[in-house]
Formats: C-alpha cells, sequence, structure tokens
C-alpha cells in the first residue's frame, strides 16, 4: 500500500523497465509447498505449475535449474514474483535471491485485484501461480521492499510480545466472567483484578466462603504480606472483603470448578506476564547488540515526540521497515491504514467514509495510543502536547470525538515523518511559530 515500490533495492533490477522482456517466474507459496509458473513476455504460459517441495533440498534444487534452463531456451533473463505470505515466503525468497535471480514480493491486496478476472470462479494454487506469472509482465507493477534481517528479527520479537499481551487481556477477561457468577461484589473494590493484591487474594481466597471462615484480621494480615499500602488501608479493604463475601450469599453462584478455574487464570496471567517482560528485554538486548545502529537512532529520535515511549517508538521502526520507501507523508497514511476509503460512481460521491484499515494493525494501533496520549493531561492536570491538544478541542467543536482523534493521528504521522526525514530531535511549535520559520526560511532563501 503505502511501502511499495517499482523497483527492488536489494536486486538492484527495476520493475518499471519494461524495454527488456524478460521470464516472468510466478511462484505460489505454500506452508510446505509451493506452485511455481512461467511466463513469457508476450502473457504466453508455458507448460503446468512445477511443484517446489520445502523439505526437499532435491526439489529446491530442480526448481533453480528449471529457471535457469527456461531462461537459457527463450534467451530472456528471468524476474521471480511471490505474494507476501506471511512468514512462509522468507526462505523461498532468499533460495532464491541466493541463486542470483531478481526476486519481488507482491502485496496480497496487489495479487487479489486481478482474482475475478476470470469468468469462472477458480480458486487453486496452479491457477494462483498462473496469475502470479502474468501479473509479473503488468507495467508499472508495484512491489514490496523486504526489510533488513535486523529489522525483521526485531518485528518477530515484538509482535510476539503483543500476541502474549493480548493473550493476558483473555486471561483477564476470562477471570472476571467466572468472578462475575461466583463473586461479582469483588470486582468494584480493585481497579484492576489482574493487580498484585488482588490476584493474591484470589490465588489464597478462591471463593466468597474462604474468605469468611479466615476472618477480617486473617486476611488483613494477608494483605499486610503483599500490600505496599498502610495498615489502616489494608484494615479498611480486608473489611470491604468480609462484607463483599457476605452480600455473595444472597447474589452470587460458586462451586468447585470456579475456583479451580480462578486460579488456574491467575497462574497463567503471571506466567504469561513473566514471559512479556523477558520478551521486551531480550528486544532491548537485542537492539544493543545489533551492528547498525541506524534502528536504535530512529528510535531514540521518535521519542522525542510527547507521547511516544520506547515500545511505540521501536514498533513503529520496525513496522516501517526502510523509512527511505516513503517520500510524502500521505504514504504513511496510507501504509498505517489511516486513508479514507473512497467511493464515488457517476455524481455520487460518499461522504460517510471510514478508515480503509489495510495497512499494519500493530503500527495504526501505536499511533492510535500515541494520539490518545498526546490529547492527554498529565499529573499537573497539564496537556502533554499543548498544540494537539488545542487542534483536538478544535476538532470537536465540529466533529465526532473519534473523528477528531483520526484527524490527530494524521497529525501524529506527519511529525513522525518530519523527524525521520530531518533526521533531528522533535521540537515543539505552535503554529504561528512554525509560519514564521517557515516565511523567513523562504525569504532567506529568495
Amino acid at each position: 500500500i503505502g511501502k511499495e515500490s517499482c523497483c527492488s533495492k536489494e536486486s538492484g533490477a527495476c520493475c518499471m523497465n519494461r524495454s527488456v522482456g524478460f521470464l516472468s517466474v510466478g511462484i505460489d507459496v505454500g506452508a510446505d509447498f509451493s506452485l511455481m509458473a512461467f511466463a513469457l513476455p508476450s502473457q504466453e504460459l508455458l507448460g503446468k505449475p512445477y511443484k517446489i517441495i520445502h523439505s526437499s533440498q532435491h526439489s529446491l534444487n530442480g526448481a533453480v535449474e528449471k529457471i535457469k534452463t527456461l531462461s537459457q531456451k527463450y534467451q530472456l533473463p528471468a524476474r521471480v514474483f511471490m505474494e507476501s505470505t506471511g512468514i512462509y515466503h522468507y526462505p523461498l525468497y532468499h533460495k532464491m535471491k541466493d541463486a542470483g535471480f531478481d526476486v519481488f514480493v507482491l502485496n496480497p491486496l496487489v495479487t487479489h485485484a486481478g482474482r475475478d478476472l476470470n469468468v469462472r470462479n477458480i480458486h487453486n494454487d496452479k491457477y494462483d501461480s498462473q496469475k502470479i506469472a502474468l501479473l509479473g509482465l503488468r507495467p508499472g507493477l508495484k512491489t514490496s521492499l523486504i526489510p533488513s534481517d535486523q529489522v525483521i528479527s526485531m518485528k518477530v520479537i515484538l509482535r510476539e510480545y503483543y500476541a502474549v499481551k493480548k493473550e493476558i487481556s483473555m486471561y483477564i477477561c476470562r477471570l472476571k466472567n467466572q468472578l462475575r457468577q461466583a463473586f461479582p461484589q469483588f470486582l468494584p473494590l480493585f481497579s484492576k483484578v489482574n493487580g498484585v493484591t488482588a490476584m493474591a487474594i484470589l490465588c489464597e481466597y478462591p471463593n466468597p466462603e474462604s474468605l469468611l471462615n479466615a476472618g477480617e484480621h486473617a486476611v488483613a494480615d494477608f494483605m499486610k504480606s503483599v500490600s505496599h499500602n498502610g495498615p489502616l488501608k489494608v484494615q479498611k479493604k480486608a473489611a470491604a472483603l468480609i462484607q463483599a463475601a457476605q452480600d455473595a450469599r444472597s447474589f452470587g453462584h460458586w462451586n468447585h470448578g470456579i475456583s479451580i478455574l480462578i486460579r488456574h487464570y491467575i497462574e497463567m496471567i503471571r506466567l504469561l506476564d513473566i514471559r512479556a517482560k523477558t520478551l521486551l528485554a531480550q528486544a532491548k538486548a537485542l537492539l544493543a547488540e545489533q551492528d547498525s545502529k541506524t534502528l536504535a537512532h530512529q528510535t531514540e529520535l521518535l521519542q522525542t515526540i510527547p507521547g511516544i515511549g520506547f515500545l511505540s517508538a521501536l514498533t513503529l521502526i520496525c513496522e516501517l521497515g526502510d523509512f527511505s520507501a516513503f517520500k510524502r507523508p500521505k504514504q504513511l497514511f496510507s501504509y498505517f491504514g489511516l486513508d479514507p476509503i473512497v467511493r464515488q460512481s457517476g455524481n455520487y460521491n460518499g461522504t460517510n467514509l471510514k478508515l480503509s484499515k489495510r495497512g499494519s494493525p500493530f503500527a495504526r494501533r501505536c499511533i492510535f495510543v500515541i494520539a490518545l496520549q498526546s490529547i492527554s493531561l498529565n499529573i499537573h492536570k497539564e496537556p502533554k502536547n499543548p498544540v494537539l491538544r488545542t487542534f483536538y478541542e478544535e476538532k470537536c467543536m465540529c466533529k465526532a470525538k473519534m473523528t477528531a482523534i483520526g484527524a490527530v493521528m494524521h497529525k501524529i504521522c506527519n511529525l513522525i515523518f518530519a523527524v525521520l526525514r530531518n533526521d533531528a530531535p522533535f521540537v515543539l511549535q505552535t503554529p504561528e511559530q512554525h509560519n514564521a520559520a517557515y516565511l523567513s526560511k523562504t525569504h532567506s532563501v529568495a
């Protein structure tokens, strides 16, 4: 989408140059095997697709020899095109690169755009490989850039971190659901059910009856060992727990299975929380050990923008990959999926439009969180980013709140683009200061 290029920086071959014909090799990548089809510049398909078995070295070498044989037979250079399929295309991509071929990766949105060119409703690996081979012959075809191994290694760690955090949220929801059935009065007593004190109490007293049997003093003594609050606050909280347990007798249904599940969910939350912290620590260590300091430098630059922390900055840089592929801020909007859907036909122009959400969901979530942080207030009730806070409040006068946040997200993208383009830390300026600096620079050039 935004991050596409008609040139492959790694191969050095530009797919916009159609003056010289080439043999188009289309590969439909699968998890365990792939199908490879061939097309001449005249769009003539050659023979049947070749099956590549990923676990067979003989099959992989045979695929390379097949391409070389056809390239020599027709006296045409070969260009390999494959669809980006999660992680499965990486081994085959590097295999073909090591064999000396120009390899291009296509965004699935590009390949799916031509899915319905055939009148018949056909969708199989054979047809898809032939379609990719013919698609490779299309003038002006946009191909995706493959980031470096350093960026990819960091990206997989961060995505696993987010997956673990998502699993933690799932277990928290399950824990709340069990409490709503057996002990609904417990939930209002703690701001977070996954807090240290709340989980310790639930693990020690997994049902209302166990709290009542222990008594207020025993509960208070236990809370003192796990909580950092003072004795008066602990005593007050223990009394509230005993009262909630008594109320649960009249409203709430408990059984032994619920107690087992509550302890199981708490153990899983604790275990996954440790794994998430370990992954984040490993990401920091990997960032410090990398030979190229570009990733660390760009991460530090983004952290100078108010509202952006280490995790958000590193996630954005990894999702961007090679920033040099972006020439305009609007390309960032598209890559993050923040560009609006366009609906126009004849005299009709759609107005009730939403975000396309076609880009990286991880980057888009980061941008959304950064926007919320930018317009929020700090502990001193002062806006973290006064400029964006004022802009948001002005938008809310005539737009819905989510629409205003969407506009703030666009501003965030502009800031990210400017910081990375200028390779300089962020400096907070009001619109008036920015205009004055721009006019001063324009007059000095004139």
